[in-house]
């Protein structure tokens, strides 16, 4: 009986940690709230340029690679496919809601080593800079076989040079 004490204890304070772990989380979807609705996949979104597996890693605020979107499950990390069309990325996301950026919202692609939760080797991530309502956010994506980091960053701008931006 003299260990039941150290162990409810123990077990007090896991449950505290995990309530304060909660209760953040649950304020900075509040915060969020005004991010805006994902953009939705189009019903044709035209012929795939390139598909490629890897990691959906997260979706921060742009140039601050800590502040994460936790609204419309963007802070999960997840098994992912990335998936380039002439209408926008396309990452279908395992046990989490797919993700669609549009063309016109596109704003750059670039090569990073590090964002909320994952670091990597250099230039290990591909970085969509896109716009989510009126919020500009990165989005991290790490392919399975790095030679494909290239692919993917080349098809994505591809896009929008055709559309003179990028």
């Amino acid at each position: 009986m003299d260990w039941l004490v150290p162990v409810a204890l123990s077990l007090s304070l896991i449950a505290v940690i995990f309530l304060l772990i909660w209760l953040g989380w649950r304020g900075r979807t509040t915060r969020q709230s005004a991010v805006g609705p994902l953009p939705e996949l189009p019903a044709d979104p035209g012929p795939q340029i390139c598909a490629i597996e890897g990691q959906y890693v997260v979706t921060t605020s742009s140039g601050d690679w800590l502040d994460r979107i936790a609204v419309h499950g963007l802070g999960v990390k997840s098994n992912a496919t990335a998936s380039v069309h002439p209408t926008g990325v396309h990452v279908a996301r395992t046990g989490a809601p797919d993700l669609f950026i549009p063309i016109d919202a596109l704003d750059d692609v670039h090569f990073a080593s590090g964002m909320a939760g994952k670091f990597v080797e250099k230039d290990g991530l591909v970085v969509i800079r896109w716009l989510l309502g009126t919020k500009l956010v990165d989005t991290g994506f790490r392919t399975r076989r790095a030679a494909e980091r290239n692919t993917l960053r080349d098809a994505i701008h591809s896009l929008r040079q055709e559309e003179g931006q990028l």
